[in-house]
């Protein structure tokens, strides 16, 4: 018994070695240009539901902090008037769009009985952009953690999907790099997937996809500090303490950058190269995002809430989809 406790103790030691290797293998391979977004963010999700990530705690904190430093950067390679004419281009779009979801999404969590705040993260999270609002929104819903787990399971596990078939769909449906850019950033839920989608589809595509899907973002602040004002008056009432509100301060990283190229010529060969980078870490951040996913988060999500979500998307999609292709 106890040669046989040993080997096993020996065998769970190499394994472990053998994932934390490969792991971080994995990682610098997606910083080749050779490693396409969706691939990185495929892999990721493989070796988590397989080997089990071997960093989850330190997966979570430096998806998020690399994720915000890849939207800085790529803010280097655009001209600041390229954004405001596609910022306020998408600006309908995006109005109508986040006036639609929020409502549908609702309905549709009071008709399937979900758990109240999860209707609404996962609502948040689909109408304005993912995770970012999700987490923006959490602490002053007071969301307890397996609400969180739960909107973010549905709301990653959708992103993944259009990762891969939005550039699919986008092709098959003859759009223009313009449209396609708009498209992903209002029907995709998280930046990181815009991203990775429009990157995939083509330069013009990225920059538009990035611009409107940023813009769209700017939409966390009025929606949060609403729901901010409607908390505190409950708990006003029930003499309880308001939540702290928790802004992306990306945004404005992404516009500086943008405004020092544009403004500083001599600054945009310099811009061009972090860009560049910045892609690449994008890349790995997708692959940590993907790493970050567990069985048991898939466990707790449950079939009403990814019901929702996934209704919620298809008809947000689909909806956009035609809007922009008949205009």
């Amino acid at each position: 018994m106890g040669s046989l406790s040993i080997r096993r103790n020996t065998l769970n030691v190499t394994l472990n070695l053998f994932s934390k290797i490969l792991f971080l293998t994995l990682a610098a391979l997606c910083l080749l240009p050779i490693v396409p977004s969706w691939a990185a963010l495929i892999g990721g999700i493989i070796f988590a539901l397989t080997l089990r990530n071997p960093y989850q705690k330190q997966t979570q904190i430096y998806s998020k902090k690399l994720l915000a430093l890849s939207i800085v950067g790529l803010g280097a390679g655009m001209n600041l008037s390229v954004i405001v004419e596609a910022g306020l281009g998408g600006f309908f779009y995006t109005a109508l769009s986040i006036t639609f979801a929020i409502g549908l999404g609702v309905l549709l969590g009071r008709l399937l009985k979900v758990e109240s705040n999860i209707a609404a993260l996962i609502t948040i999270g689909s109408a304005i952009c993912g995770g970012s609002a999700i987490a923006a929104a959490a602490p002053v819903l007071k969301a307890k953690e397996h609400e969180i787990t739960v909107a973010l399971g549905v709301v990653f596990s959708l992103n993944a999907l259009a990762l891969i078939i939005f550039p699919i769909i986008g092709h098959w449906a003859g759009l223009s790099q313009e449209q396609f850019g708009i498209w992903a950033a209002l029907a995709i839920h998280d930046t990181s997937s815009v991203v990775g989608a429009s990157m995939q589809y083509g330069e013009q595509a990225l920059e538009v996809g990035t611009t409107v899907k940023l813009v769209r973002a700017l939409w966390i602040i009025p929606l949060v500090l609403a729901l901010a004002f409607m908390m505190a008056r409950k708990d006003n009432k029930a003499g309880g303490e308001s939540a702290k509100v928790k802004l992306p301060w990306f945004i404005a990283g992404f516009v500086v950058m943008a405004a020092l190229v544009t403004f500083i010529p001599a600054l945009q060969p310099a811009g061009d190269i972090i860009a560049e980078k910045a892609k690449r870490l994008l890349v790995l951040t997708l692959f940590l995002i993907g790493a970050g996913l567990s069985v048991e988060a898939l466990k707790q999500v449950g079939s009403r809430p990814l019901i929702h979500g996934l209704v919620l998307w298809v008809l947000i999609s689909g909806l956009s989809l035609g809007v922009i292709s008949f205009f």
